[in-house]
């Protein structure tokens, strides 16, 4: 398939085989694998071209206009030659809003409303992917909202797409991998980046120790240390930092921290803050599928078997969306939950997939060996998953603070839902995703509580704000026409 056969919203069939939702390395290997065990697949995602996160812009870039990006990035390529040479339909820049499965006599089928251009309809599927991919946990501190601040996920979206550095002198700040993979990217760029800030607490190396070995034998541990000793070679690295704020009225112009009992100071253009991904399961949670608490990576999760099926049996998860593994996890995940869903589909093709789907299952259980002590040691400390700053805003668009949140729990409020009712915390155009695990964390440690008996956001559809006119554009069931004008003409 080329890119030039990209589908418009309402010359789709009506029904598929299988849907994939995200374009990233999950959804592009399972749209592929699908389409070579004979599925017809499409492929829907919110992004203008192929890659996701990881494999952002993809197509359009080549080492020789940004080698900064280093060599894990170009693997994408084979991902997306795969894809595009498959006969799967893609559909760029949608949205798919609301996804239900329903019973009939004869099969199971799934509904999924989508919005592209302007213009919502409903396709049909016999198996649907969610390959969501993950997002940036918050990371709420004092002065975090000021111009100038920023995620270092956001911060690579523009070096990526665009090759875009930020003017002036910039500081990261937080824990993960990606601090300092960010790091390397933004000093090749040319960045004048004058200090990383690591708030990884030192008591997580104990708790790492005992999955060592495994990490010893993995393909993380070269280029991990590698890429530490090139970023603390290259600018100042500042550990065991415990408490941040930025400085600033109108913009951010400094960034205050502790480290090893001293405060120190540092005059800043920009600030970029990161503290680990956690899955995108938004998709997932107004699907009805259910959540898990994993202690490990301190996130909620889908409940999903070892394919990839969700508590919602036509559902299947993929990739981070389903619990953090990285690009090539996420890649062997997509094929494995499209081969199992062919499997459901086409049972008559049993011998041709099964040793695929366990070919890949093998591959996938290699490429985790030694996240186990990755997830341990870059566990984010308690202080920035639960901030106690009163006066730190948590929830952006409702402008609810710590303070607040925190008062609310010593009222021994249920969980989340109940907190949204009487602060507005997660009513805003982001519907919760930013402050959702904020809000967890600081209700668990302010009521003694386990995450796990707190819970997190109950999500409905749409699951992003979708224009009234959109929703209009849906095509009107007899039913829907009776419910509204009380004409029963139609039904008849």
């Amino acid at each position: 398939m080329a890119l030039g056969k990209i589908c418009d919203l309402h010359r789709l069939d009506r029904e598929y085989d299988l849907a994939i939702i995200g374009a990233g390395p999950a959804g592009l290997a399972a749209a592929a694998e699908a389409a070579a065990a004979g599925a017809r697949a499409i492929l829907f995602d919110e992004n203008p071209a192929p890659g996701g996160q990881i494999y952002r812009a993809i197509e359009g870039n080549s080492p020789a206009n940004r080698a900064f990006l280093g060599k894990d990035y170009w693997k994408g390529k084979d991902v997306l030659q795969a894809f595009l040479q498959c006969d799967a339909t893609y559909l760029p820049q949608a949205l798919v809003w609301s996804v239900e499965q329903s019973e009939t006599d004869e099969k199971t089928l799934v509904e999924l409303r989508v919005s592209a251009g302007g213009k919502s309809r409903i396709v049909h599927a016999r198996r649907v992917v969610f390959a969501t991919g993950a997002m940036e946990r918050p990371m709420p501190i004092r002065g975090w909202t000021l111009p100038g601040v920023m995620t270092i996920g956001a911060a690579q979206i523009a070096l990526k797409s665009s090759g875009l550095v930020p003017d002036g002198r910039v500081v990261l700040a937080g824990s993960g991998p990606l601090l300092y993979l960010f790091a390397d990217q933004l000093l090749q760029a040319g960045g004048d980046l004058v200090a990383v800030l690591d708030t990884t607490p030192r008591s997580n190396w104990i708790n790492a120790f005992p999955f060592l070995p495994q990490f010893l034998v993995s393909p993380y541990l070269l280029k991990g240390l590698a890429l530490l000793v090139k970023v603390r070679r290259s600018v100042p690295v500042f550990t065991g930092v415990g408490r941040i704020e930025i400085i600033g009225q109108d913009r951010a112009t400094a960034i205050r921290f502790e480290a090893k009992g001293r405060t120190k100071e540092i005059g800043i253009d920009s600030a970029f803050l990161h503290q680990g991904v956690v899955p995108n399961n938004n998709l997932a949670n107004a699907t009805g599928c259910l959540l898990a608490w994993n202690d490990r990576q301190k996130c909620f999760q889908p409940q999903l078997d070892v394919h990839g099926r969700s508590s919602r049996p036509a559902v299947f998860i993929a990739g981070d969306g389903g619990g953090i593994g990285g690009a090539l996890v996420a890649e062997a995940g997509g094929r494995v939950a499209a081969l199992a869903a062919c499997l459901d589909l086409f049972p008559e093709k049993a011998r041709q997939i099964k040793p695929l789907l366990a070919k890949h299952e093998r591959r996938r259980r290699a490429l985790s060996r030694g996240r186990t002590f990755i997830d341990m040691l870059y566990q984010p400390a308690l202080s920035f998953r639960a901030p106690t700053d009163r006066e730190t805003i948590v929830c952006r668009c409702e402008e609810v603070t710590v303070g607040a949140i925190r008062d609310a729990a010593a009222r021994n409020i249920v969980g989340p839902n109940q907190l949204k009712t009487m602060l507005r915390c997660g009513m805003g155009p982001c519907q919760g995703r930013v402050c959702a695990a904020t809000i967890t964390e600081i209700l668990a440690d302010a009521q003694q509580r386990a995450p796990a008996d707190v819970g997190t956001y109950r999500l409905r559809t749409p699951i992003k704000p979708v224009p009234l006119h959109e929703f209009a554009s849906l095509p009107l069931t007899p039913d829907a026409v009776q419910a509204v004008t009380g004409d029963h003409s139609e039904r008849s």
